[in-house]
């Protein structure tokens, strides 16, 4: 499995024009086969943060993820509307859990 976590500081004055590649490339990439997780989502404490979070059944498919149309397109755009360097962390895992919980057993927990 490869889990990917990307980091995009974006650049305020262009954010829309951003946005809009970005709900076309999440809502792509969710589809393409291969695919066990892909989310877009803005960091609480500093909002010109985008943070990918990725997820693929093995390295073939992060990798066609890659040379898809759509994410060609969104990384082209790039130059324009970043602010700075972008970060990507890849972790290849042999194994991963899934734990599905209510907050109320989450509180439950720390007894």
């Amino acid at each position: 499995m490869i889990l990917v976590h990307t980091t995009i500081p974006l650049d305020a004055s262009r954010e829309d024009e951003l946005l809009e590649h970005i709900d076309a490339l999440v809502e792509h990439s969710r589809n393409e086969d291969g695919t066990v997780r892909y989310r877009a989502l803005r960091d609480l404490t500093d909002p010109s943060l985008i943070r990918f979070v990725e997820q693929y059944e093995d390295a073939d498919s992060a990798k066609a993820h890659t040379e898809s149309d759509v994410y060609r397109r969104f990384v082209e755009t790039l130059p324009d509307v970043v602010e700075s360097e972008i970060e990507t962390v890849q972790y290849e895992i042999d194994d991963a859990t899934v734990a599905e919980f209510t907050a109320e057993d989450a509180v439950a927990a720390l007894d």
